[in-house]
């Protein structure tokens, strides 16, 4: 299993390989669907997927950006 840092870069990772293409709900899906797959984030795809969503269907770049940065 990978520790929850690495994990969580992974997830990054997906995240921005939409966001480069431009796929802003792609990136947010993605975030949210991958950390869910680690137990450490468990849930945590539930209480910050309304905020996620705002990106998603403004298709806010930037927002979406910051959102998946911002996971620590």
């Amino acid at each position: 299993m990978k520790t929850r840092e690495e994990h969580l870069e992974w997830c990054k990772a997906r995240a921005r390989e939409y966001l480069n293409r431009g796929k802003v709900a792609d990136a947010i899906a993605s975030m949210m669907s991958d950390l869910g797959k680690h137990p450490e984030f468990s849930g945590i795809e539930a209480k910050m997927a309304p905020l996620g969503l705002f990106y998603a269907m403004n298709n806010d770049y930037d927002g979406a950006k910051r959102f998946i940065e911002g996971f620590r």
